[in-house]
């Protein structure tokens, strides 16, 4: 059974320090890299119009302890952060040294109604202005 030592973290600057908030229970991106083809009335597909790239997540959490706070706090303030997936050491199941969606923005959070059992969660959605993801093997990939 692989055993994939990473772990995944939001991270922000406060006063020239760098912050991070784990643990995110999951994580989904998603990456939208639209191209239409051209078409014209003498033949199909003669080009290719490239839309803006559009970069957006959800993720959640446990709302208990400060992990839904942090995440609050940053989403009330507009502030910026980076979603981090980092390789931890002797991670060599993991494909990647490094994942990163960089100057990211909350646009909705949404808590779950508490209940009896297991802990209520917060969901968080919103967008990403940049990634980029370096394999171990290849070149660093940037997306503006």
């Amino acid at each position: 059974m692989p055993e994939w030592k990473t772990r995944l973290a939001v991270s922000y600057i406060k006063d020239g320090t760098t912050v991070a908030i784990s643990p995110i229970d999951s994580y989904t991106p998603t990456f939208s890299l639209n191209a239409e083809a051209m078409h014209s009335i003498e033949q199909t597909h003669i080009g290719v119009i490239y839309m803006p790239q559009a970069m957006s997540f959800s993720m959640t959490v446990k709302a208990i302890g400060n992990v839904a706070a942090q995440l609050t706090s940053l989403s009330l303030e507009g502030k910026t952060f980076d979603i981090v997936l980092q390789e931890t050491d002797d991670g060599d199941d993991w494909s990647f040294k490094t994942i990163v969606m960089k100057n990211c923005i909350i646009t909705s959070a949404s808590p779950s109604p508490a209940s009896i059992s297991g802990a209520p969660a917060a969901t968080f959605s919103g967008f990403s202005l940049a990634a980029s993801a370096e394999p171990k093997v290849g070149a660093k990939v940037e997306v503006p």
